[in-house]
C-alpha cells in the first residue's frame, strides 16, 4: 500500500464529541477500501492535531486521545487561532479541531524538539554547528515541519542556521526544505500549548523530520504582486536602501507609484512592499523568486527607504502590492504548477491569521483553493457543514489539514524564511524512483 492521508474536522462544542467525530472521519479516510472492522486499527505514521477557539486549551487532551486511537507514530499538536480542514476554515473564538494523518510506508520520521535546536545554536547567523542531529537532517531528508512558540524561539536568526545544517548533494545543493508556522493561540509567554508525542510544551517548539520513501513538495504563496520594474540596489546599509540604480530610492518609489493605474494606487492603503531576488543567477524573475518584506518608512532628507529585511549593495529588488485579488492570483498560479505532478495524497497547510475572512470577502478561501489539487480524485467537500452543524462523513473530503499561524515558515529559492500574510503548504505524494 502506498502513501495515504486523511483528515477529520469537527465544530462540535463538547471536546469529547469533537474528538470522536474527528476520529470517525479520519479513520474512514485512512482505511479507504479497507472498511471491514475497526477503521482506526490501520494506524498512522504521522498525526497532526490543531485545535482553536474554546478547544485550543484542550489540544493536549485531544492529541493524546487521537494518538492512542490510531496508534500513531510521530505526533504533533498545537493550539491555534484558527484551523482548516478539508474545504473548511474556522478562524476566531468558536471551538474547532482538525486531525490530519498520513500513512507513509518507506518513510522515516524523526521527532524534533525546537528547544534543543535553540540550545545547540551558537547565535551566529548561518552557524550549523550541532544542529544537524537534533533536526534530523539526513541525506534523504524530504521536509522538516516545525511549529514554534513565537515568544521563546528566535526564529529569524535560527532559520539560517537550520538551513545551513542540511546535508548537501554532490553538486552542493541543500537536501530537503523547512516549513511550518508559529503557534498562534497564546498572547503571552508560556500561553501556547504544543505537543510532541506524549510531551506537552509551553516553550520552544515541536516538529518532525520526514525522510526516505515519500515525495513532499513545498508551496509558498506570499500573496503579493510585483509592480513597476526591477532595480539594483547601489547603496544600502542594514535595512536602509539609499539608492536604486544610482538614484535616490525614495525618488524611484515615488515615480513607480505615479505610473500605477488608479486601481493599484488604491492598494497602497494596505502598505507597500519590496521583494528582493533570492537567486540572482536567473535571466528573468517571477513572483516566486522574491522574498517580500514591508517598506516601513522613508526619509525625505536622505531619500532612503527602510524595509523589514537586511539588504546590501548589488541585490535586485522590485516593489510589490498586496490585496485579496493578488493573494488569490498568487496562490492559484502556484497551484497550477503543482497540478502538473498529479493529485496529491494530502496537504499539510499553514496559513496566516491575517488571511481568512480578515482578508477575503468569502469563506474558506485558502482551503477551497488548495482543494483544487484534488479535483481529479473526487469532488471536494462543499458538502461539509458550517460551524456548529453536523458533517456528512460519507462524501469525499480532500485530505487537507492545518492551522492559522502567527507567521509562516517556507522556502524561497531553496532557503526558508519567516513570512507574513502567506500560505506555506506541504504536498504529499507517492515517491517515484
Amino acid at each position: 500500500m502506498g502513501v495515504r492521508c486523511g483528515v477529520g474536522i469537527s465544530f462540535r462544542t463538547g471536546i469529547d464529541a469533537a474528538i470522536e467525530q474527528c476520529a470517525e472521519m479520519l479513520g474512514a479516510q485512512l482505511a479507504g477500501d479497507e472498511r471491514a472492522g475497526d477503521v482506526r486499527a490501520s494506524g498512522a505514521d504521522l498525526l497532526c492535531v490543531f485545535a482553536s477557539g474554546a478547544h485550543a486549551g484542550e489540544v493536549a487532551r485531544a492529541t493524546g486521545a487521537l494518538r492512542a486511537m490510531f496508534d500513531a507514530g510521530v505526533t504533533i499538536g498545537t493550539g491555534a487561532e484558527g484551523v482548516l480542514g478539508g474545504t473548511r476554515e474556522s478562524l476566531g473564538e468558536h471551538g474547532a479541531i482538525v486531525a490530519w494523518a498520513a500513512r507513509l510506508p518507506g518513510a522515516r520520521l524523526t521527532p524534533v524538539r525546537v528547544g534543543e535546536l535553540v540550545d545547540a545554536w551558537s547565535g551566529e547567523p548561518g552557524d550549523p554547528a550541532g544542529l544537524s542531529g537534533p533536526m534530523g537532517a539526513a541525506e534523504d531528508l524530504r521536509a522538516l515541519v516545525v511549529v514554534c512558540d513565537p515568544f521563546s524561539v528566535p526564529i529569524v536568526g535560527l532559520l539560517p542556521a537550520m538551513c545551513a545544517a542540511r546535508a548537501r548533494d554532490a553538486s552542493g545543493v541543500p537536501i530537503g526544505f523547512i516549513a511550518g508556522g508559529m503557534a498562534s493561540a497564546g498572547r503571552h509567554p508560556r500561553e501556547n500549548v504544543m505537543v510532541l508525542d506524549d510531551e506537552v510544551l509551553h516553550e520552544g517548539g515541536v516538529g518532525v523530520a520526514i525522510s526516505g520513501g515519500v515525495r513532499v513538495d513545498p508551496i509558498l504563496s506570499q500573496g503579493c504582486r510585483p509592480i513597476g520594474r526591477t532595480h539594483v540596489i547601489t547603496k544600502a546599509q542594514k535595512n536602509m536602501v539609499y539608492t536604486l540604480g544610482g538614484r535616490r530610492a525614495l525618488e524611484v518609489v515615488q515615480e513607480t507609484i505615479m505610473e500605477l493605474p488608479d486601481r493599484d494606487k488604491k492598494l497602497l492603503s494596505r502598505g507597500l512592499f519590496m521583494g528582493r531576488v533570492v537567486n540572482e543567477y536567473q535571466d528573468r524573475f517571477g513572483r516566486g523568486d522574491f522574498l517580500v518584506r514591508g517598506v516601513n518608512h522613508a526619509d525625505e532628507n536622505t531619500g532612503a527607504i527602510a524595509v523589514g529585511d537586511l539588504v546590501r549593495t548589488g541585490q535586485t529588488v522590485q516593489l510589490h502590492v498586496r490585496d485579496a485579488d493578488s493573494a488569490s492570483q498568487d496562490l492559484a498560479m502556484l497551484l497550477d504548477a503543482q497540478t502538473l505532478h498529479g493529485p496529491p495524497a494530502g496537504v499539510l497547510a499553514f496559513t496566516c491569521n491575517g488571511r481568512g475572512t480578515r482578508l477575503f470577502d468569502r469563506l474558506d478561501h485558502d482551503a477551497l483553493a488548495l482543494s483544487r489539487l484534488f479535483d481529479s480524485v473526487g469532488t471536494p467537500g462543499p458538502q461539509m457543514a458550517r460551524v456548529g452543524r453536523e458533517i456528512d462523513t460519507g462524501r469525499a473530503t480532500p485530505a487537507i489539514g492545518g492551522m492559522f499561524a502567527a507567521g509562516e515558515i517556507g522556502p524561497v529559492g531553496g532557503e526558508s524564511y519567516l513570512h507574513g500574510h502567506s500560505v506555506s503548504a506541504l504536498v504529499f505524494r507517492e515517491c517515484v524512483l
